[in-house]
């Protein structure tokens, strides 16, 4: 498939991977159906990411004589053109190589030779209306199916515990397949390269989809319409295209920033009551700094947003021709040693130069990992807490 294929495809109204917005506020698909899509760079490198690793996993995955096999001569070809890309980074190279052998292991784990779909579209309709999705890798054999996803980003770790955009593309693939291929286990995947090491699973039962597909029914038949009630949250609105100016939101916000409740209450808050104004002002804090995009972009276009205005900020100094003025300094008697400085790398930076793989046979040795300073997070972060006070309070004024 070339890079036009990933770039140019169809969007469902009620897209599977916005299923864990409009499934928990449901009037939310045809209220962001209001504002345009514009894409983002991060979208179009996740996009080149795409194209590289299905050339990547077929080659892996696919013998000479079967459906879908690339020779390595067509496949370096469209790998080289890909490469040429202007958003094409080393560490592009090392994340899909890392997605294509974590797919082929998950072949080489079938108990019988797995058939293998990738770049495959889903009709969803059955559950969603008008409802469609593209699933980056099925694997189907065994009696088990299991839907691969991957995912380039690195802003928003994200789980395959009972994701619904993989959950609706599972059900998508046992309504295409099921009638083919018995089914009892499924296996949700996803490869997260640039957040998390190696490819993060979860388990479930084609009895326990189908029950969701009844979820999803209800949820879906609102949705469509417009219907239900508002449920603003940090998880739903995060990539909302509403959300900068979504009431529902910012009545939530409000509420939970200034309609706390106020008694005769002791002088020192509780650690149980510091825990929940962290929680309520994390997502008062996105509403806000959305708010002020919205608003920066409103006074840009000429409309009046009492109290606010819009100037330039502070600038910053380009040359034109680096060359020509090092020059001029130069024969003006400047010396040329002056103009540069010799500055190792940082070792993130080198090794993203190199390459995470060669970088670790070449200088792995000489790296040592460090624990980093302590950090609040929520509860549902996965990394063991801290217990030791020495360590808790290393480093950290208090």
């Amino acid at each position: 498939m070339s890079a036009g294929g990933h770039a140019g495809r169809d969007h469902a109204k009620l897209s599977a991977s916005g299923a864990h917005r409009w499934l928990v506020c449901t009037p939310s698909a045809a209220l962001e159906a209001q504002f345009p899509d514009t894409g983002s760079a991060a979208a179009a490198e996740g996009t080149l990411a795409h194209e590289i690793a299905e050339i990547k996993a077929r080659c892996k995955c696919f013998k000479r004589g079967e459906a879908g096999y690339m020779t390595k001569a067509a496949a370096n070809k469209k790998l080289a053109k890909l490469a040429a890309e202007e958003l094409h980074t080393e560490e592009m190279e090392t994340c899909t190589d890392e997605y294509a052998e974590e797919i082929y292991l998950q072949y080489l784990g079938f108990s019988e030779k797995p058939y293998v779909y990738f770049e495959t579209r889903l009709d969803l309709t059955g559950y969603v209306p008008e409802g469609f999705g593209t699933a980056d890798a099925i694997l189907i054999g065994g009696g088990k199916l299991a839907i691969c996803d991957f995912k380039y980003g690195k802003g928003v770790p994200v789980s395959p515990d009972h994701n619904p955009q993989l959950m609706l593309y599972a059900l998508g693939a046992l309504d295409k397949y099921g009638l083919i291929f018995p089914i009892t286990k499924v296996i949700l995947a996803i490869h997260q390269p640039r957040l998390q090491t190696g490819l993060a699973t979860w388990e479930t039962t084609p009895e326990e989809l189908l029950a969701f597909g009844e979820y999803v029914k209800e949820r879906a038949a609102l949705a469509i319409v417009g219907a239900g009630e508002y449920a603003p949250g940090s998880e739903q609105c995060r990539f909302c295209r509403a959300r900068q100016v979504c009431r529902a939101r910012a009545d939530h916000n409000i509420e939970m920033a200034f309609n706390a409740a106020l008694g005769a209450l002791p002088p020192i808050i509780t650690a149980q009551e510091a825990g929940e104004y962290i929680s309520r002002g994390e997502d008062v804090a996105k509403w806000l700094q959305d708010l002020k995009d919205w608003a920066l972009g409103a006074c840009l276009r000429g409309e009046e947003v009492p109290g606010y205005k819009a100037v330039e900020g502070r600038g910053s100094r380009e040359w034109t021709d680096q060359a020509a003025a090092f020059k001029a300094l130069q024969d003006g008697g400047i010396d040329e040693a002056m103009m540069y400085e010799r500055k190792a790398l940082t070792l993130a930076a080198l090794e993203k130069v190199v390459g995470k793989k060669k970088f670790g046979e070449l200088a792995g040795e000489y790296v040592e990992k460090r624990p980093g300073k302590p950090a609040l997070v929520p509860e549902s972060d996965k990394r063991p807490p801290i217990t030791s006070v020495d360590k808790a309070f290393e480093g950290v004024e208090v």
